[in-house]
């Protein structure tokens, strides 16, 4: 993350709070063809892969926030159409856990998005 005003950063803050809203309020709207929309539709697939490489975590257990923040990275590495590097995509993920998740979200974010990373893209 360069700047908190990067239009980057402010679209995926956008996504995360819509998912995570989402996630306790399962009637909430999602806008047609947001991000947000793109990472709930392929939900089932994404937990399926953070299942596999954080496999001491089930889903149920890891905090709402993390969860959803490393949906929205794992949509970004995997499925995202104009794809940036990888290292920008965990970094800025390691930063809206550090802003918006507990003491340990950022490390946890982290290792599973790199297990995501060597897993994940060799399966696609």
């Amino acid at each position: 993350m360069k700047r908190k005003d990067d239009p980057r950063h402010t679209e995926r803050v956008e996504a995360m709070k819509a998912l995570f809203e989402k996630s306790f309020r399962p009637q909430a709207d999602l806008p047609e063809g947001s991000v947000a929309q793109l990472v709930f539709e392929n939900r089932q697939k994404i937990d399926r892969l953070i299942k596999k490489t954080a496999p001491a975590w089930p889903i149920i257990q890891i905090a709402p926030v993390d969860l959803t923040i490393l949906r929205l990275a794992t949509w970004e590495l995997l499925y995202k159409d104009k794809k940036e590097p990888y290292k920008a995509i965990v970094d800025e993920a390691v930063e809206m856990a550090k802003e918006y998740g507990s003491d340990t979200s950022a490390s946890f974010v982290n290792g599973v998005l790199g297990s995501i990373i060597k897993e994940g893209i060799k399966n696609q």
